[in-house]
């Protein structure tokens, strides 16, 4: 049984790429969150227990991923949970894995500029994921494009222009 599990985190060490003998992508690194909550007695936020997830992504998730993720980035992800007890001669303990299926930033934090990764063999081509989505976006005038938004448009923050949700 595989239990899945959505976390959101701050990568606390960089990112390790590898690639097997066999080929496969990998990148590993580790995720601390911890969780905050309201103290109403001292009217201020508080800290809570940190948790430590080791955090494994896989084929092109892990190329993606080794690429856009560094230490100290706040990312959400999800993922199957394993736990995984383990000893040695001295110490004994528990490690929390997360082997992630998505992996993103966490936009409560930052901003982000998303690039689509388009691959077709060995070739790997980038572009902007509003190239397919909005392909007349680009003939709007985007002077004016704000002012004509019809409801059910989206209209961009910086340059004004319509775009259907």
């Amino acid at each position: 049984m595989s239990d899945t599990i959505t976390v959101s985190g701050l990568v606390a060490t960089a990112p390790r790429h590898i690639v097997t003998g066999e080929g496969l992508p990998i990148t590993s690194f580790r995720l601390a969150s911890t969780q905050r909550r309201f103290d109403r007695s001292n009217q201020r936020w508080i800290d809570g227990e940190t948790n430590w997830y080791t955090i494994t992504s896989f084929r092109q998730l892990a190329i993606n991923s080794a690429t856009s993720i560094g230490k100290g980035d706040r990312v959400v992800l999800t993922g199957r949970l394993k736990i995984r007890e383990w000893e040695n001669a001295d110490r004994s303990g528990i490690n929390i894995e997360i082997e992630a299926d998505s992996l993103g930033h966490d936009l409560m934090w930052g901003t982000a500029q998303f690039s689509r990764t388009i691959s077709s063999g060995n070739q790997s081509n980038s572009h902007s994921d509003n190239d397919d989505k909005f392909p007349a976006a680009d003939d709007a005038d985007d002077a004016d494009a704000g002012d004509n938004a019809e409801e059910g448009e989206l209209v961009g923050v910086a340059s004004g222009e319509a775009k259907p949700f």
